[in-house]
């Protein structure tokens, strides 16, 4: 039932996922109010909630846009699932805005397939990573996408090589000159975040323990699954799901090396992972499957959701 709910785009689903997403945010900030009423405090809190909407629109368009739905809302679903898994990103404004970045970097990648306005979008990704690395250093780390989308699509032309390095000049000029004007220490706070922690001993309870554990489960399985049934889906798909498995295992990385480590840069994986769930859900043959990963998926974001406020 809840499968068939979902099963296609409308307007029903994706409002109960607007609310959801509505409920979960503003349930989180009462239960976390600081007792600051200033206009800007407000301003932060909605810039960052439609920033979530953005995140989970963008990543809904990247599946539809590119043929990696077959017009379901599974992808929107399973978006909001992961964030009540991790109810601190919903507080969270540096790793929202950068992750943000990135996917806009994701759709321009992905849709380099169609082989049209390549340069463009090869200068636009870049652009986009190194402006989100401004705001978490090691989301750079994805520039290595867009190098695997070159060599996907673009390699021979040797020009392409070049342009990520040309955005990372853009972006730091006009970084340095922002930071210049309004607040220097934007240079140094940015120098200091470059360098590595792989320590997982952040936890402050047990319930983030137990969250990341059935995320890195949930993860694994569909990984597994979408890479044992990759031979199965149309050619002309193979490299957008490999960007995307790519683009997972890059997030994944963020998270191990960051230092300042919390459950909250598990973020940059979301959108990889809702694809991949989304695309076996849509395979699964048998309908009771479905519901099944569904109800088991909702029920477990739930449980993390109220264990951690």
């Amino acid at each position: 039932m809840i499968a068939s709910l979902f099963r296609k785009s409308t307007p029903l689903n994706y409002s109960i996922v607007i609310i959801g997403v509505l409920f979960f945010f503003f349930l989180y900030q009462i239960q976390h109010a600081t007792g600051e009423n200033s206009l800007w405090y407000f301003a932060v809190k909605i810039g960052l909630l439609g920033l979530i909407y953005a995140s989970l629109f963008i990543t809904n368009f990247i599946v539809k846009k590119n043929g990696l739905s077959k017009d379901s809302a599974y992808t929107v679903l399973f978006y909001l699932i992961f964030l009540l898994f991790f109810p601190t990103v919903l507080d969270d404004t540096a790793l929202v805005i950068s992750n943000f970045f990135i996917l806009l970097a994701m759709r321009r990648l992905i849709s380099l397939h169609s082989m049209k306005a390549t340069k463009e979008k090869i200068f636009d990704a870049a652009l986009w990573i190194f402006i989100a690395a401004i705001f978490h250093l090691w989301a750079i780390s994805f520039i290595v996408l867009v190098f695997i989308s070159i060599l996907f699509h673009a390699a021979r032309d040797y020009r392409n090589w070049f342009l990520p390095f040309i955005a990372f000049f853009t972006a730091i000029t006009v970084f340095l000159f922002f930071a210049v004007i309004f607040d220097q220490n934007w240079i140094g706070n940015l120098i200091n975040s470059a360098h590595f922690d792989f320590k997982i001993n952040y936890f402050t309870n047990n319930y983030q323990n137990v969250a990341l554990s059935i995320y890195a489960t949930i993860a694994v399985f569909f990984l597994i699954s979408l890479l044992m049934s990759l031979s199965n889906r149309p050619l002309i798909l193979h490299s957008s799901y490999k960007k995307i498995i790519s683009a997972f295992f890059i997030g994944v990385i963020i998270f191990v090396v960051s230092p300042n480590k919390s459950n909250d840069l598990i973020i940059f994986t979301f959108a990889p992972l809702a694809m991949m769930v989304s695309s076996h859900i849509e395979m699964a043959q048998i309908k009771w499957q479905q519901d099944v990963i569904i109800a088991v998926s909702t029920a477990a974001g739930l449980f993390c959701f109220f264990s951690q406020l």
